[in-house]
C-alpha cells in the first residue's frame, strides 16, 4: 500500500473526488456541445438554409454554420480535456506530487514533528505518514484543515493505508496557526495556500496578504534548520519573493506542472539554523504581523 506507483483505481478507491461538481459540470457541458457538433455536421445544409433566413447570401450563410459548428466542436474538445484534467488532478496528480514532495526531504528517520497544512483527505498527509513508518522514525504528522468535519474522512483514508498510529487530526485557521514557534521539522501544503483569502477575489490585495500570512506562518513554526515544502497553483512567484524576504535558504522551484488547468510549482525551501542579522543579535520576526 505504501508503494507510490499504484494503479488509478486503487488511489481513487481510498481518496474518491473532493470536489466531483466541477468535472461531472464538464463533462456533461462537452457531451452536450458534442451531440450540437454531430447535428451540424450531419444536417449542415438545411441549418445552411435556417442561417440564410438571416444573412445576406448563401456563401454568407453557409461560413457562418461552418464557423458555428467548428467553435462547437472545439468546445466540446476543450471541455472534455478540462472535465479529464480536474479529474486526474484531484487525485491521481496530488498523489504523484506528494510523493515529490515527500522526496524532497533528504531524511526522514530524524523527522519528530511534520505538519501538513490543508490536509483535505489525506493524500501527503498519508505519504508523509508512510514516509515516517518506512523509515522507522518515531515520529508523527499532524494535519491542519480549517473545516472540522475533514477530520473524520482523513483519519479513515489513514485507517485504509495502515498509518493511523502516525496520524493526528485538528482543525485551525491557516492564518494563525495553533502551534509555537520553531515546533516542526517538516512543514508541507499540497494546493491549499492558494485558497486562503479567496473570498476577497485571488487577484486582490487582500487576498495576497492573506497568503503571505500563512507562508509567515509556515516559517514561524518550522524549526531552525527545518524543511518547507509547498505545492500551490498560480502564486508561486509572490511565494519566492516572500521566501526571500524571511531570509529562507536553498529556495528551489520546481519545473511547471499543469493542475486544475492552471499552473503549478513544488517550492522547497530550509529555514536558517540562526536567526540573526548584523553583528548584534536580532532575531527576524517571522509572524507578519503588520501586514494589512
Amino acid at each position: 500500500m505504501g508503494k507510490a506507483g499504484r494503479d488509478w483505481g486503487q488511489i481513487y478507491s481510498i481518496y474518491g473526488v473532493d470536489d466531483w461538481q466541477t468535472p461531472i459540470f464538464l463533462l456533461f457541458n462537452a457531451i452536450f456541445f458534442s451531440i450540437l457538433s454531430v447535428i451540424f455536421l450531419v444536417y449542415f445544409e438545411p441549418i445552411c438554409y435556417f442561417f440564410h433566413h438571416f444573412l445576406p447570401g448563401p456563401s454568407s450563410a453557409r461560413f457562418a454554420a461552418g464557423f458555428t459548428g467548428s467553435v462547437t466542436a472545439l468546445s466540446a474538445v476543450c471541455l472534455f480535456y478540462a472535465a479529464g484534467n480536474i479529474f486526474y488532478s484531484s487525485v491521481s496528480l496530488h498523489w504523484e506530487m506528494a510523493q515529490r514532495m515527500v522526496n524532497a526531504v533528504g531524511d526522514w528517520s530524524s523527522v519528530k514533528h511534520a505538519l501538513d497544512l490543508g490536509c483535505g483527505r489525506g493524500i501527503l498527509l498519508n505519504a508523509v505518514a508512510l514516509q515516517l513508518k518506512k523509515s522507522g522514525s518515531s515520529g508523527r504528522v499532524v494535519g491542519l484543515h480549517p473545516t472540522p468535519t475533514c477530520s473524520l474522512s482523513t483519519l479513515r483514508t489513514a485507517g485504509i493505508e495502515g498509518v493511523q498510529e502516525y496520524v493526528t487530526c485538528r482543525s485551525g485557521d491557516p492564518r494563525k496557526l495553533p502551534f509555537s514557534d520553531n515546533y516542526f521539522d517538516v512543514v508541507a501544503s499540497a494546493a491549499f495556500v492558494h485558497t486562503v483569502g479567496k473570498e476577497f477575489g485571488q487577484k486582490t490585495a487582500v487576498a495576497a496578504a492573506e497568503r503571505m500570512r500563512v507562508l509567515g506562518e509556515v516559517v514561524r513554526v518550522l524549526k531552525p534548520g527545518g524543511v518547507g515544502v509547498v505545492w500551490d497553483l498560480v502564486h508561486a512567484p509572490e511565494y519566492v519573493k516572500r521566501l526571500q524576504e524571511l531570509k529562507m535558504e536553498d529556495i528551489r522551484v520546481s519545473e511547471r506542472v499543469t493542475a486544475f488547468m492552471v499552473n503549478s510549482h513544488v517550492i522547497v525551501f530550509n529555514k536558517p539554523s540562526q536567526h540573526f542579522v548584523g553583528p548584534n543579535e536580532v532575531r527576524l520576526d517571522w509572524r507578519l504581523n503588520n501586514l494589512c
